[in-house]
């Protein structure tokens, strides 16, 4: 939703790098081309036995409720969520518009971190706490106003280790068995071939949400992982498809929003996807691809810009990680410029970044930046505009 005047005038004044993307798009409400039901292609997730459409609706960045009740009256029954995203605003949010909305309606997801995990190791610790995991979720159904939900994802698996990690594992066990969810699984944006794998293997996760699409550079390993898990009756659901939205920073080039989506569907295996949308517009976009996912031939040769621009979407390939000899977590610094940049949500950017000591990074001490990025981004200058965010008060943000 679009921020007051008085707030964009103060970014624009102190940040002129990145106050782009502090000016969400209109949600002026154009029509809604209302979906036919017989012409919405669904598939079934995994052995949940859900029915849902190809297409969900991500609603990490959404505001509007009108936006999320058009959404459902057009056949995107299915909405994910989290505990974290927007700091407990898009849950709050979502319980207001589910009053009132017949239960079997519709599937609701929320994914919930796990506290003192080791963000260089993707590890969890001897100080994670169950009991932390399971006051956040009770906090989710709170917000969301629900007695339970359909699936409860672990947020961001990064390991297979982090998959299976007991202490957790056996919270989200012992809510299914209570009833207040009805299946758990993981998300991921890192290692999703690894993370895939275990969650498969584990015999217990129902569900895997993972990163997929078309500027991944390991697209083959991906698959093999996706057909592995859906093969052990594993429901698998994409996000991150649209690969960052912009080719660059000045959003002068934006991705073909269709074709990204299309193409992560390809994989029928994959079961649905949750684009984020904030505009009645790309809902209407959404809905087109719903009911069709043949690539055009247009499409295909937009698809293929990837071989002209390195784009906003970083790979999480780690590649960076071990040729900077100050050990700047640069992943996570990347995926926060990805947020602010390519998704123009400052909060959760800032978020990201919640751990990351941005008033002293050592950039500014190296004359050259060592780090060789695989895609060819400028790392230095990319980890100086993101740091500016920082000096952003919160409340100009929310």
């Amino acid at each position: 939703m679009g921020k007051s005047n008085s707030r964009r005038d103060f970014i624009k004044k102190g940040l002129t790098g990145i106050t782009a993307a502090a000016i969400a798009p209109s949600l002026i409400k154009s029509e809604v081309r209302k979906s036919e039901e017989k012409n919405v292609i669904y598939r079934t997730l995994g052995k949940t036995g859900m029915k849902v459409p190809v297409v969900s609706m991500g609603v990490m960045n959404a505001e509007n409720p009108k936006l999320v009740e058009a959404a459902l009256e057009n056949g995107m029954t299915y909405l994910d969520t989290a505990w974290v995203y927007q700091r407990g605003k898009n849950e709050e949010m979502l319980g207001k518009v589910l009053q009132g909305v017949k239960r079997d309606s519709y599937f609701i997801a929320t994914k919930v971190f796990g506290n003192h995990g080791d963000r260089k190791t993707g590890l969890y610790t001897d100080k994670t706490d169950p009991v932390d995991f399971l006051e956040k979720f009770e906090t989710s159904l709170k917000r969301l106003k629900l007695d339970y939900v359909d699936v409860l994802f672990l947020h961001s698996a990064k390991r297979k280790e982090t998959v299976t990690f007991k202490p957790l594992l056996d919270v989200m066990l012992k809510l299914k068995k209570e009833g207040k969810t009805k299946f758990i699984g993981v998300s991921t944006h890192k290692n999703e071939p690894e993370v895939i794998r275990a969650a498969a293997d584990s015999g217990v996760h129902d569900v895997v949400l993972t990163a997929y699409n078309f500027l991944q550079p390991h697209i083959k390993e991906m698959n093999q992982a996706i057909d592995y898990a859906a093969g052990k009756g594993v429901g698998i659901i994409s996000m991150k498809t649209q690969a960052g939205v912009y080719w660059d920073k000045e959003k002068l080039h934006p991705i073909n929003m269709k074709a990204a989506l299309k193409w992560s569907l390809q994989n029928k295996n994959v079961h649905t996807s949750i684009p984020g949308f904030t505009t009645f517009d790309q809902l209407n976009t959404d809905l087109e691809v719903m009911k069709d996912l043949t690539l055009t031939g247009q499409e295909i040769i937009d698809l293929k810009l990837k071989e002209k621009y390195t784009g906003l979407y970083c790979r999480q390939c780690d590649s960076c990680t071990g040729q900077c000899s100050k050990g700047v977590d640069i992943p996570t610094l990347m995926r926060s410029y990805m947020y602010a940049f390519g998704y123009r949500n400052l909060l959760q950017a800032k978020d990201t970044l919640a751990d990351i000591d941005l008033k002293n990074l050592p950039c500014n001490d190296c004359s050259v930046c060592e780090v060789k990025c695989a895609v060819g981004f400028d790392i230095k200058g990319k980890i100086n505009e993101i740091a500016k965010i920082d000096s952003i008060p919160d409340t100009f943000l929310a």
